[in-house]
């Protein structure tokens, strides 16, 4: 199964999410993400087994992964703490963009902790560490051409959304199913901040 942690926005945010997208939602080339599905990725899994005798020997196993959660919670020391989200920015460069997003203020340090402990707990069962450096953000869209690049390069330009603001007591380990209308999510594991 493909696997992340995160931390999920509550419902009650999402149609602020659908507001910060709608300056682009509709253009050409621009693929929206659920507004009930907004997250902060806190670290990519990738390939996870669903047990040990299932496991590729490169392959970490599901219990592993959860082990490591509990772990790196542990290891952050992150007590419950409030999010503020809002703000444009796109990956890689206004140039080329291919993911739109908005970020993470209040909070972000503690965010950035958290992955910071699950980047290094799960390198250390051979899950690859992440290829760039960590910014807290919402996902709001994927961008699969210049004419949606432009609609986005638009919404920067204008005034930044504020999505809201939100407590965050608990980080999830959730299994990503790849489905022709959208990936699917379902908690595997949830962790609680002390």
């Amino acid at each position: 199964m493909r696997a992340f942690f995160a931390v999920d926005l509550p419902d009650d945010l999402a149609p602020a999410v659908a507001d910060a997208q709608a300056p682009f939602a509709d253009a050409p080339g621009v693929n929206p993400v659920d507004p009930e599905q907004a997250h902060v990725t806190l670290k990519f899994c990738g390939d996870v087994a669903e047990s040990d005798g299932d496991s590729p020997r490169d392959t970490p196993a599901v219990d592993d992964v959860i082990e490591a959660g509990e772990r790196a919670v542990d290891r952050a020391g992150v007590a419950p703490f409030e999010a503020a989200v809002g703000g444009l920015g796109v990956f890689p460069n206004r140039e080329y963009v291919s993911v739109v997003w908005a970020g993470v203020g209040r909070g972000g340090d503690d965010l950035a902790a958290l992955h910071e402990a699950l980047e290094a707990e799960t390198t250390a069962l051979g899950v690859d560490p992440a290829d760039h450096g960590f910014t807290p953000h919402v996902t709001l869209g994927r961008v699969e051409n210049a004419t949606g690049a432009d609609a986005v390069r638009d919404a920067l330009d204008a005034e930044d959304p504020a999505v809201g603001t939100f407590s965050v007591g608990e980080i999830r380990l959730i299994e990503s199913t790849l489905t022709p209308s959208g990936p699917e999510y379902d908690a595997v594991r949830v962790f609680g901040l002390d």
